[in-house]
């Protein structure tokens, strides 16, 4: 049956919140995925060191951390519908305000670095809110199908975003700039089209200190989900190359801006290939095992990246890496959505955003670092290599996690 192969789009069929939600959460991941290729490519250009190309990242970590972080409490408490609305029309004046620091004669690398960290503030907020909100968009039986679409949305995103932004990025940054800002005023308007959100029955009666402590109390008694987050940051911090590419298409590849487009592409390419058909995902029972198993074909599909310098070799790599990804994603996202009660979704949502988009900083930091003190071959290779053998740890040391089966609640405390 084509269920047991390609996504179930059922959601969309019977959501028209989960519709407008899929829209512009598409339009916007576009729009930000055209600022992930334009932002480190006008670093390199302006100081020529991977460094700093993976030091900006990292300066938008604690930003994008104390939104993702705020918003678990705060979302728990209010309309999530309102996050999202003020959110992205905030962060069209961000987007605005890049592409007039890039538009000036001699722009500013201090402004790029505060107002890219200002941005990833919010963005880690909106994120947050918009993850929280789609259990209460679908019905229990489809949250995995719901999480894989939500996969499908990102990765068609990872995909058009860079390649676009490198073909872009030839007529000038301020344009790349300016369509990120006008995709965000599509997500806007999408946003207020939803209907309320409301807080679950009961929240709200904490404080958002106590709150967070709640939740952390919570997370702290959970093995299963303090798994699902350790491994994915494991593979993110030590495996996720991309501050890298912009040295990578010229000196190992030999190409351009088209070219440093595809390598942020590529990953996508094959994540998307694996989201539309993750219909035999959902019947998959040993969902912790599985997790193990996509992390090290992610780690090592970027080991031997780093040992070729053939293009289309490298991008069918990264292709791969993205398909395990994508695969280890929707296991991740099902196991918390169907384990997390309503009352900690929204705190849950908000460490679980933090991880997925805190790690990759941190891993553009450390990819710079090692390249810089060694070369970006060595880096890419023993990042991919560090994945796998974290992956294992983290497998050998949380056996409730490794031994997770599908709908199984977490309850073994540690």
């Amino acid at each position: 049956m084509p269920g047991r192969i390609l996504v179930d789009i059922t959601p969309l069929r019977e959501s028209r919140d989960f519709r407008l939600l899929f829209t512009g959460q598409l339009i916007s991941i576009i729009g930000t995925q055209l600022t992930v290729v334009a932002i480190p490519y006008q670093v390199y250009s302006m100081t020529h060191s991977t460094l700093q190309v993976g030091a900006i990242s990292l300066a938008q970590l604690i930003p994008f951390l104390a939104g993702a972080l705020s918003a678990g409490p705060i979302g728990d408490a209010v309309d999530k519908r309102r996050i999202m609305v003020w959110t992205a029309a905030l962060m069209t004046l961000t987007s605005a305000a890049m592409a007039v620091n890039a538009a000036v004669a001699h722009p500013s690398l201090v402004v790029l670095y505060v107002v890219s960290s200002l941005a990833a503030g919010l963005m880690g907020f909106s994120n947050t809110a918009r993850m929280a909100a789609v259990p209460g968009m679908v019905e229990r039986r489809h949250f995995a199908a719901a999480a894989a679409m939500m996969q499908v949305v990102f990765q068609l995103g990872v995909i058009v975003g860079p390649a676009l932004s490198g073909l872009l990025l030839g007529i000038g940054l301020p344009l790349v700039y300016a369509l990120d800002g006008v995709s965000f005023v599509v997500a806007t308007v999408a946003s207020v089209m939803l209907r309320p959100i409301p807080p679950a029955e009961g929240a709200g009666g904490l404080s958002p200190w106590q709150s967070t402590r709640e939740g952390l109390r919570y997370l702290r008694s959970r093995q299963v989900l303090q798994g699902v987050y350790l491994i994915d940051i494991n593979a993110m911090v030590f495996g996720m190359p991309r501050a890298l590419f912009p040295a990578m298409a010229g000196s190992v590849f030999g190409g351009g801006t088209i070219t440093l487009g595809f390598l942020y592409a590529a990953p996508g390419v094959g994540a998307l290939v694996g989201a539309v058909t993750t219909g035999w995902v959902a019947n998959l029972r040993r969902q912790g095992w599985a997790v193990i198993v996509a992390v090290c074909v992610w780690g090592a599909a970027i080991a031997c990246f780093g040992l070729v310098d053939t293009l289309w070799v490298g991008l069918v790599l990264l292709a791969v890496a993205g398909w395990a990804d994508v695969i280890s994603a929707v296991l991740r996202n099902t196991i918390l959505q169907t384990s997390i009660p309503e009352r900690f979704r929204s705190r849950m949502s908000s460490i679980q955003m933090a991880v997925v988009q805190g790690g990759p900083r941190v891993g553009d930091m450390e990819s710079g670092a090692v390249a810089t003190l060694t070369s970006v071959e060595f880096s890419v290779i023993s990042g991919g290599l560090a994945c796998i053998v974290g992956a294992a740890v983290i497998g050998a040391l949380m056996p409730v996690f490794r031994h997770h089966l599908a709908g199984e609640i977490d309850d073994v405390p540690v």
